[in-house]
C-alpha cells in the first residue's frame, strides 16, 4: 500500500495558476484532493510545504544517462541509477534515450528496459523508449557514432517495431533521406512518435516529413540544418521550416549552454509555451562532479571532457551532450524576460506530456492525476520528490 500524503502551506502551480498557501492529497498514488482551504482527511506522511513552489513533477522525454551511467551501458543496474539520480532533481517521468547504434543493441536495450522497469521503485518512472538513431544525415551526426550512420532500412526497423512496440515510443530520424517517409508512417500504425533530428533537410523535407507522422523536433537547432545556399540560391532550412509549420512541437536542451538566451527568446516568442518541452539530453557525467566521461556504452563510447557545465569532445570542436538536471533548465528560463514561473513549469511538465499523450495521468497538478509532485524554493533547490505517490526525497 502507498502511503497517504498531505502537502501544506504550499503554493501550488497549476497550469495557469497557483493556490496560495494551498493544501493537497495523494491516496493510492493518485491526486484526491487540492483545496485552498484545510484539509481534513488523515494522512500518513504531511509534508509542510512552508511556502515553497508545489509543482506537477518534471517529465523528461530525452535523456541518455546520468549518476555514472548510461542507457547504452545495456544493464538493468545501469537503467536503474540514471532513473535514480534525476528523480533527485525533480524528474518524476522520462523517456530513457538510446545512441546510434546496431540492431542488435537496440533489440537488447528494450529487453533491459522491460526488466528494468519492472523493478524502478526509487527513480523516475519510464515512459517508454526513445531511439535516437541510426537514420541520420552523416553531414549532421554530431557527437553520433558514424559507422551506424545510415538511411531507413524496412525490414530492419519493422523487426526492431514488431518485437518492441509495447516499449518504443518515440523515434528520431532525419526526414531528408530515402525511406524516411515511409518510415514514419510506419510508425505512426503503432503509435510511435516520429520526430525530426540530425537533419540537412529544407523545407519540402519538413513538409513532406509532417505530412508523414513527424511532429516533433528533437533538440531543436542542435544538428539541424537552417537558412543556406544551394547552387546559388539561398534554400530554406529545417530549423526556419519548424517555426512556420504551427503544428510541430519543439524540444529545447535548456542548460543555459547549447542555445544561448537570445535563441530561446526566439524560440518561444514563435512556438510559445504551450510547444516548446525543456529536455536535459543528458549524457552520463550529469549528477556527478567528473572532468572526463564516455558519451554513449562505457566499453565502445565516446570520450568526452566536461567543462563549461557541458560535455565537449576532445578538440573542443563541438559539443557532446549535456549533463544537465531538470532543475537547472528551470532555472535557465527562469531569467528569460517574460516567462513566469508558470509558464516554467508547463514547458517542464504539461507541454512534454502532452507531446507523449500522456496528459491525462500526468503533467499538472490536477485531481485524479498521478501522485507526481516537486518541492522547490525560489532558487529552484529541490525539497522532496513524489513519484506516484512514493516520497522518494
Amino acid at each position: 500500500m502507498k502511503p497517504t500524503i498531505k502537502i501544506i502551506n504550499g503554493d501550488i502551480i497549476q497550469p495557469y495558476s497557483i493556490i496560495s498557501r494551498g493544501n493537497l492529497l495523494i491516496s493510492d498514488g493518485i491526486i484526491k484532493q487540492i483545496s485552498a482551504k484545510k484539509i481534513s482527511s488523515r494522512a500518513d506522511i504531511v509534508i509542510d510545504a512552508e511556502g515553497k513552489f508545489v509543482s506537477p513533477g518534471f517529465i523528461d522525454i530525452h535523456i541518455h544517462g546520468g549518476g555514472g551511467s548510461d542507457f547504452m551501458d545495456g544493464t538493468v543496474k545501469d537503467f536503474l541509477t540514471v532513473a535514480e539520480t534525476h528523480a533527485r532533481f525533480g524528474t518524476t517521468a522520462m523517456t530513457p534515450t538510446t545512441l546510434s547504434c546496431d540492431k542488435q543493441h537496440i533489440l537488447h536495450s528494450i529487453e533491459v528496459f522491460r526488466e528494468a522497469n519492472k523493478k524502478n521503485i526509487y527513480g523516475s518512472a519510464y515512459l517508454g523508449l526513445h531511439l535516437e538513431g541510426p537514420y541520420f544525415s552523416i553531414d549532421q551526426r554530431g557527437a553520433q557514432d558514424e559507422k551506424y550512420i545510415k538511411n531507413p532500412h524496412k525490414n530492419e526497423y519493422r523487426e526492431i517495431i514488431l518485437k518492441g512496440s509495447d516499449v518504443i515510443k518515440r523515434w528520431s530520424a532525419a526526414p531528408e533521406l530515402e525511406g524516411s517517409l515511409e518510415f514514419g508512417s510506419f510508425l505512426r500504425r503503432f503509435n510511435i512518435l516520429p520526430s525530426i533530428a540530425h537533419t540537412n533537410g529544407t523545407y519540402d523535407d519538413v513538409i513532406g516529413a509532417f505530412e508523414n507522422g513527424y511532429t516533433l523536433a528533437t533538440h531543436f537547432y542542435s544538428s539541424m540544418s537552417g537558412v543556406s545556399r544551394r547552387n546559388a540560391f539561398r534554400t530554406t532550412g529545417v530549423i526556419e521550416a519548424v517555426y512556420l509549420v504551427d503544428e510541430i512541437d519543439v524540444e529545447v536542451i535548456a542548460d543555459g549552454v547549447h542555445l544561448p538566451a537570445p535563441l530561446l527568446q526566439l524560440i518561444l516568442k514563435v512556438k510559445g509555451f504551450d510547444k516548446t518541452a525543456l529536455i536535459t539530453d543528458a549524457m552520463r557525467a550529469a549528477g556527478t562532479n567528473v572532468n572526463q566521461s564516455i558519451l554513449g556504452d562505457r566499453q565502445n563510447g565516446l570520450k568526452v571532457i566536461i567543462e563549461d557545465g557541458v560535455a565537449k569532445l576532445l578538440d573542443r570542436s563541438s559539443f557532446a551532450g549535456s549533463i544537465a538536471t531538470t532543475d537547472r533548465l528551470l532555472g535557465t528560463v527562469l531569467k528569460l524576460p517574460g516567462v513566469s514561473i508558470i509558464d516554467a513549469i508547463r514547458m517542464m511538465s504539461l507541454t512534454p506530456a502532452r507531446i507523449m499523450k500522456i496528459e491525462s495521468k500526468k503533467g499538472s497538478v490536477s485531481i485524479g492525476k498521478d501522485g507526481d509532485i516537486v518541492l522547490f524554493d525560489s532558487n529552484t533547490n529541490i525539497h522532496s520528490v513524489i513519484i506516484e505517490g512514493n516520497l522518494i526525497l
